[in-house]
């Protein structure tokens, strides 16, 4: 039987040895490699190594814990006997880091007498997007390194930061161009000769003494106020205040404390859950494994709007060339120039160069001549949403487009088999819905239609993977996923407000839960007139919002809406919309009544795991965990929460068909009548994660 490789490589180059860690794709500090890192530490002692250098193979340093290993018994070494064993070591141990030092990987580096970095490298202590804190020393380590409140930023963001900046903060020491190990033993027997002297971080102190604690806090009370209810970023800032307050050792056990606490509590469960979900669903159930994309080099979009500049700046910012096709010289100019205000917004902000600006700005082309559809490699249209306006715009593509490119629609609820049969190649033909604002919103829903081939959802897939989207392959239907189970929960809200309740009340409720915004608000932002034209061509109607848009309340675009607004568009309650809610009580001859935030909340969700059951039932979804995925990174929902379908198994499917009925029989809503896989699964005392995926139709 073969031996299986190493996961830490030994290397040699004189005196200075060389462990690399190798545990493909992402470098993951399993067992494995904890062992190996520790007798590799004691075997370059042994054999009189003056340093040790620490790198990665492959494409980074290290992505951190190997989170599949969490909630199971801890096999030793632990990462903190691997610490012990670096920062006790008499041969300076240096960290070399290429492309990404995150979570434990970072804190696998601040354990090391001094960090090197290739240029394009990146580091982070991104726990907390995992529900809990840095375990390994993080908290403790970085603010003795760089300050408290810069590494407070770093902790409870849990956002990366590059080379640069981490070489300006002092977390690297040194930006070593060109070959990284070559350059990290030349920089380590430069820094011997020289006689350098490696101050370990845990027992720096000038960085850390003297904070002002006034600062600290307030620093901390404006990151907390972003968290919205998540407990994660209020456990990174106990952790970091011991490192200002307690002896390192001390400080290490409320950081140990603090992750034990969050880690185990359910908040940390939803956001493993979402973070392999997003793994999960680029899985597609039934995709040959042999099926290859078609090459995308070149891109057109149809239409200059909103969306269809949102997306064309989606492949620009992806520095892949695309052209815009629109109407008329006016409609193309006011398109490209929403493109270039949206980045020079993010100039301004500083979250874009103006360098990186001008070059992806080359990428964006526009023009007025179909015929540039011919040298397209993908097309992507989005137009109004009309049928037949769709279905016109096709056939005019199925005649210019080469033989062998994937056609895709932009379309949110309509049927991708009748767009596809204006064309003569259907295969060709699939959904590419980006969700508003494009160019920010990270789903993407790809929707394959009866027709639609392997290779179209396969290329589709890689493109949506190129611009940096989260693909969710679904099935066709009105709707889709996303849009088909929001649309259910509209006949509760007008309900719930005829019954009782202000859109104060639901957004509140909402928010609270952790949505960014309520419903209301949410629509006073898109616009009631939008929704009034939706419900118009689909013969449904919502008398209160009906009356809020006939009484010219169109939300914030008019000024009022549900609310009425300031002139910093701050929204207020507005004692005429309650005025129309009760009168539209009386006349439906509603009694109203006190309705408790919970009721609110559960009837609001409901209908939507409801009709999500029903989704999975008819295959348009091929998982639970995709319809969660699409709702964390399409509609808001607060991903510490994990998705309705996740809420759903948490509160217990038979408590789920119990409540359904009981609010079907108090309001008579169809969308509230338990689905069939919900009372099959309540019966057996099953749950939605305990599914096996299915075929999407």
């Amino acid at each position: 039987m073969q031996n299986e490789a190493p996961a830490v490589e030994h290397a040699f180059d004189g005196d200075v040895h060389v462990l690399r860690i190798a545990n493909p794709p992402v470098n993951t500090l399993k067992t494995a490699v904890r062992a190996g890192l520790l007798d590799g530490i004691r075997r370059s002692l042994r054999e009189g190594a003056r340093a040790i250098i620490l790198i990665g193979t492959g494409r980074m340093f290290s992505a951190g814990a190997e989170m599949t290993e969490f909630g199971k018994p801890r096999q030793p070494p632990s990462l903190p006997e691997v610490f012990d064993a670096i920062e006790t070591s008499p041969a300076p141990v240096v960290a070399a880091i290429h492309g990404h030092a995150l979570g434990g990987g970072l804190e696998l580096a601040l354990a090391c007498h001094a960090r090197l970095a290739s240029p394009e490298a990146v580091v982070g202590l991104p726990e907390v997007k995992r529900g809990f804190v840095p375990g390994a020393g993080g908290t403790q380590r970085l603010p003795r390194l760089i300050g408290a409140e810069a590494a407070l930023r770093i902790i409870v963001s849990g956002e990366p930061v590059k080379a640069e900046e981490a070489l300006k903060l002092g977390i690297i020491d040194a930006i070593i161009e060109g070959d990284l190990e070559k350059g990290a033993i030349a920089w380590v027997r430069q820094a011997l000769a020289s006689g350098r002297s490696f101050t370990l971080a845990r027992h720096r102190t000038d960085r850390i003494e003297g904070q002002d604690m006034a600062a600290f806090e307030q620093t901390a009370a404006a990151l907390l106020k972003r968290a919205r209810g998540q407990e994660s970023p209020q456990g990174c800032v106990n952790a970091v205040r011991a490192a200002l307050t307690l002896p390192f050792e001390e400080g290490l056990l409320v950081e140990r404390q603090e992750f034990q606490r969050l880690v185990q509590g359910e908040q940390s469960q939803a956001l493993r859950y979402i973070f392999f979900g997003e793994r999960e669903v680029a899985r597609v159930p039934g995709m040959p494994p042999d099926v290859k994309p078609l090459p995308v080099e070149r891109a057109v979009v149809i239409g200059g709007g909103t969306m269809g500049g949102g997306i064309a700046m989606c492949f620009a910012n992806a520095h892949i060339p695309v052209t815009i096709v629109e109407a008329n010289e006016e409609a193309l100019a006011r398109g490209i120039a929403r493109c270039e205000a949206n980045w020079q917004r993010t100039v301004a902000g500083g979250k874009l160069s103006q360098a990186e600006y001008e070059k992806r700005r080359a990428f964006l082309k526009g023009t007025t001549d179909w015929d540039v559809v011919k040298d397209a490699d993908i097309v992507i249209e989005a137009v109004f949403e009309d049928m037949s306006v769709k279905k016109e715009v096709f056939a005019k593509l199925d005649r210019l487009a080469r033989p062998g490119i994937v056609l895709a629609t932009n379309t949110s609820t309509l049927d991708i088999d009748q767009i596809a049969s204006a064309t003569g190649r259907p295969e060709l033909v699939c959904g590419m819905h980006f969700f508003s604002p494009a160019n920010v919103m990270r789903l993407l829903e790809i929707v394959r239609g009866a027709k639609t081939s392997h290779q179209t959802i396969a290329t589709a897939m890689e493109v949506g993977r190129r611009i940096g989207k989260v693909n969710v392959v679904v099935g066709n239907c009105d709707g889709f996923v996303g849009n088909r189970m929001t649309g259910k929960r509209g006949f509760q809200l007008e309900r719930l407000l005829l019954e009782g309740a202000l859109p104060q009340d639901i957004d509140r409720v909402m928010e609270a839960y952790g949505m960014a915004m309520g419903p209301c608000a949410t629509g006073d932002l898109a616009g009631l007139d939008i929704g009034a034209a939706v419900r118009r061509a689909r013969g449904t109607v919502a008398p209160i919002a009906d009356a809020l848009v006939a009484a010219g309340r169109y939300g914030q675009k008019t000024g009022k809406g549900w609310y009425i607004y300031d002139e910093k568009r701050q929204r207020h309650p507005d004692p005429e919309v309650e005025r129309i809610i009760v009168e539209m009580s009386e006349k439906m001859q509603v009694r109203r009544r006190k309705i408790e935030d919970q009721e609110i909340l559960e009837r609001l969700l409901l209908p939507m795991v409801n009709e999500g059951a029903r989704i999975l039932e008819e295959g348009i979804a091929a998982r639970p965990v995709d319809i969660d995925v699409i709702f964390v990174n399409g509609f808001g929902w607060p991903a510490w929460r994990g998705g309705p379908m996740f809420w759903a198994d948490r509160m217990g499917l038979r408590t789920v068909r119990d409540k359904l009925a009981h609010y079907y029989e108090l309001t008579g809503d169809p969308n509230l009548k338990p689905a069939p896989l919900i009372e099959k699964l309540a019966a057996e005392g099953g749950s939605f994660a305990s599914m096996g995926a299915k075929q999407a139709a």
